[in-house]
């Protein structure tokens, strides 16, 4: 089992940044592939960046390419998410998640087997 604990939401303004952190604990966390996945109000829940267990990041959802950075250190067993120039529409929960395996559907939340609670970030004027 691998628990997964996110942290670094909060309420920021249009244009501002936010970094997300997700820590694990449980089995070798390194082995994995970890996502970002975001779930917005009446909205289902959407891939927005991964990184495999070396640290390559898997390609950005359209959304995030240019304003958002995944990493991972790997000694510390905790991933990133820094998320820049915000607007309100990336308003939603966003959870990390980790699977084992390769890279095959990695933009696909039901291919996880491990899921944090969720952090909550509000984007308002």
């Amino acid at each position: 089992q691998v628990q997964l604990v996110e942290s670094g939401g909060g309420l920021v303004q249009i244009g501002g940044s936010l970094r997300l952190s997700c820590a694990a604990s449980g089995r070798t966390f390194n082995n994995y592939l970890v996502g970002w996945f975001r779930q917005g109000p009446g909205k289902e829940r959407e891939f927005v960046a991964g990184i495999s267990w070396s640290g390559d990041p898997m390609p950005y959802a359209d959304s995030a390419k240019g304003r958002f950075t995944i990493s991972r250190d790997n000694a510390k067993n905790t991933v990133h998410l820094q998320m820049a120039s915000l607007k309100p529409e990336d308003t939603a929960v966003y959870y990390c998640a980790a699977r084992g395996g390769g890279y095959s559907g990695y933009a696909r939340p039901i291919t996880y087997h491990y899921w944090g609670q969720g952090a909550q970030v509000t984007v308002s004027s």
